[in-house]
């Protein structure tokens, strides 16, 4: 069957012609399009104007034209087909990028990036479900224009799902829809700001992305270390901080829990101090060894922040998070995402609000929890076997797990060696105040094959022992 083409040879062509050149026209018609079919910006197949189209549209003579398609195709680089029209040649193929010009290598063929949940295993039939029930059922109104805050929907949902799993005291008129935590860790910094808070102590090593957002915001950023049993709150004391980030489930990056004491002494600090506590609970669903540890919001609902997504639990891309928030900050807060966005998608929050009233979350992550387990078991024991002195910590939950690293092995040489393996493996040294702890690496293996992990680990046993050879 022959294939349609859509006004075959009237397309429009953008070829720079210089008419104060000494180079002739047909010349430099030449070279353009020549030019553009190596960078690889007119493909194999390409259909071309004819040469009268051409010819009026750039304001040449159709001889000239005419030339320069008569010498593309001797060169090869065009064809002539029956019919009078003009396309590019399949032989004709891009050229490769030169030494200068070559594009940056992407990612690594095995990518141990922390915090990457297995999004081939997303529930597209469980969602797809959902989303017709939301066509089908939903009120025309509801698609208008929402408030601040987000469906009442979904933070009916999430409220019931967090009280019951996450032992938050979560009110759907103390709940905001947001962006992911990077959205809502902004917002909420500008209002803060604005409220007059000043220092915000991060957890030491912590995620140094948020650094960045919080001095955006006008805030100063101190780090107080982390211990065995969570954030060192006497170093929290002495900081003068009126604002901290905890990550008390599984700390990011090393994975301590905090302990009993370590949350009740937060608290403490939290309201001797008239402060403020932003627990990012970004990973808790996925625990392996050990009971469940409820949320520090439910202990002090007017003390704490509590923020929370689907990107571990689902998918990054749903860009689904939420806030339990204090009475005070609500109003601001839903007022700042209205000024930022004028709102997330209704219908991507309105089909999580029944992807979890019907129990598919729960499913999901029943479902999800042993096969990152198995991982997590497969990662620590080619740890062992490949590198014994490579001693991992923090693999009680999560989708990640911290190596620290031997004396003789720098962290950077070591990932430096693996990528040229086609490994990513990603020293902590980032995560790190100034000056920097002890080195170690970040393992993350939830988007990874049990093949991969396998092959992985084999590649930087051998990039190791290059290093040590």
């Amino acid at each position: 069957m022959s294939r349609s083409r859509t006004g075959s040879g009237t397309g429009e062509l953008l070829v720079e012609i210089e008419r104060n050149s000494a180079v002739p026209l047909h010349q430099q018609l030449e070279t353009g399009i020549r030019e553009r079919i190596r960078e690889g910006l007119l493909r194999a197949d390409a259909v071309l104007p004819s040469s009268r189209a051409l010819a009026n549209d750039l304001g040449l003579s159709r001889g000239v034209v005419v030339e320069a398609y008569q010498q593309l195709v001797a060169e090869g680089y065009l064809v002539s087909r029956t019919g009078g029209y003009t396309q590019v040649a399949q032989t004709a193929r891009p050229q490769p990028a030169t030494r200068a010009n070559r594009q940056p290598a992407g990612p690594p063929r095995i990518d141990f990036k922390y915090s990457r949940p297995d999004v081939t295993q997303f529930p597209r039939a469980a969602w797809l479900r959902s989303v017709r029930r939301v066509l089908n059922e939903t009120p025309h109104r509801t698609f208008s224009y929402l408030s601040g805050q987000g469906a009442l929907d979904l933070r009916e949902a999430l409220a019931d799902y967090l009280n019951r799993v996450r032992g938050t005291s979560a009110r759907p008129e103390n709940m905001l829809i947001y962006h992911g935590f990077a959205q809502g860790s902004r917002l909420l910094f500008q209002v803060l700001v604005a409220a007059g808070y000043r220092r915000i102590a991060l957890e030491d090593p912590s995620d140094y992305e948020l650094r960045n957002v919080a001095v955006a915001a006008g805030l100063e950023v101190v780090g107080v270390p982390v211990l065995d049993s969570g954030v060192d709150v006497d170093a929290l004391d002495r900081s003068g901080a009126d604002l901290v980030l905890v990550t008390a489930a599984h700390q990011m990056p090393i994975g301590a829990v905090a302990s009993p004491e370590t949350r009740a002494a937060l608290v403490e600090w939290a309201v001797r101090r008239n402060a403020l506590i932003l627990e990012d609970d970004y990973d808790a669903e996925y625990r392996y060894d050990r009971e469940p540890i409820g949320a520090i919001q439910g202990l002090a609902p007017d003390r704490v922040v509590y923020a929370g997504t689907a990107s571990k639990t689902l998918a990054p891309g749903l860009r689904l998070g939420w806030l339990i928030l204090p009475d005070a900050l609500v109003e601001p807060i839903a007022a700042a995402k209205l000024v930022d966005d004028r709102g997330s998608s209704v219908l991507d929050q309105l089909t999580f609000a029944d992807f979890i009233a019907r129990g598919e979350f729960d499913r999901h992550l029943r479902r999800m929890r042993p096969r990152y387990r198995n991982l997590r078991d497969l990662l620590v024991t080619q740890l062992a076997d490949r590198l014994p002195d490579f001693k991992p910590i923090g693999i009680s939950a999560g989708l990640h797990l911290l190596t620290w690293l031997p004396p003789d092995l720098p962290a950077e040489a070591v990932a430096e060696a693996a990528r040229a393996r086609e490994v990513g493996v990603y020293p902590l040294t980032p995560y790190w105040f100034t000056p920097p702890g002890p080195p170690g690496l970040v393992f993350g293996y939830g988007s990874l094959s049990a093949k991969e992990v396998a092959e992985g680990i084999d590649l930087l046993a051998d990039a190791v022992g290059t290093l040590r050879s």
